[in-house]
């Protein structure tokens, strides 16, 4: 895809652009030598196996992990930037990830999870001043996701994937340009998996692009048309979604023989 032009006519940065990105935690090498360009407005899923550096990117993207400096010609930009505040980077990209699934889960209702989202904090406290502005936001946001039933029930007396529906909600209120999804069907059941693919459409039908990380190749909506693969820490395929998802493909990335099925735009491992 080629770079987007905003109003002024001026070409968008990429969404993400890593050179030579390489990620070393406790000596274990996570990510190796990545190259990768994402403009903005790409829906994109990146594939994997457990163990393929697909946690580590996320944790790049939300700058809970940075290159190794010993690397050379090396750079991670999001944005066109090298350097953000967090807080102020969280406006421009929603992320969901499966840490934050875990932290939301408590003694909050839902509406005031997805208030927290202007605050990026979890939860709402004393000091946050909510507005009339805010809460016709979460509002709007909850009709969009069809989860107004969800306003006052606690997370911890929901569904998976209701509170799940919820988070996405939080990550949505700032009207981001990205919704950056980390393993969206995890703990699932097979109906709250359809449920969230179903929503997910919709949120890429009304404008906002998707990056999905995911070892479910189901995971993987219609509405995604690029698909990069990692393996050991590596960028091992990377094209568009018929040219990448291949049984051949496939069954070297997960290191076993599969084929590939295709049914009404998604596709399945056999």
């Amino acid at each position: 895809m080629r770079p987007q032009a905003d109003r002024t006519g001026n070409e968008k940065p990429p969404l993400i652009e890593y050179r030579n990105v390489t990620v070393r935690q406790n000596n274990h090498l996570m990510l190796d030598e990545i190259n990768l360009t994402i403009d903005q407005g790409e829906h994109v899923a990146i594939l994997g196996p457990n163990g393929a550096g697909k946690s580590s990117f996320i944790k790049t993207i939300t700058r809970e992990y940075y290159p190794h400096a010993g690397v050379p010609d090396s750079y991670m930009r999001i944005l066109g930037k090298e350097y953000w505040n967090v807080f102020e980077l969280r406006t421009r990209l929603g992320v969901v990830s499966s840490d934050l699934v875990s932290m939301c889960t408590g003694n909050y209702s839902g509406r005031r999870i997805m208030l927290s989202g202007f605050f990026s904090s979890i939860g709402i406290w004393p000091h946050h001043k909510v507005t009339p502005a805010m809460e016709q936001k979460v509002d709007a946001v909850m009709a969009l996701l069809e989860i107004q039933h969800l306003a006052d029930r606690l997370t911890n007396q929901i569904s998976t994937g209701e509170a799940r529906r919820i988070l996405i909600g939080r990550a949505l209120v700032h009207d981001p340009e990205t919704l950056v999804l980390d393993e969206p069907s995890s703990s699932l059941d097979l109906h709250a998996t359809y449920e969230l693919r179903k929503i997910l459409r919709k949120i890429a039908v009304e404008g906002t692009s998707i990056v999905m990380v995911t070892h479910q190749l189901a995971d993987i909506i219609p509405e995604i048309t690029r698909v990069i693969t990692l393996k050991a820490g590596r960028v091992f395929e990377d094209g568009p979604k018929e040219e990448v998802l291949t049984s051949a493909s496939l069954s070297r990335l997960f290191g076993s023989p599969f084929e590939v099925l295709k049914r009404n735009g998604y596709y399945y491992l056999w």
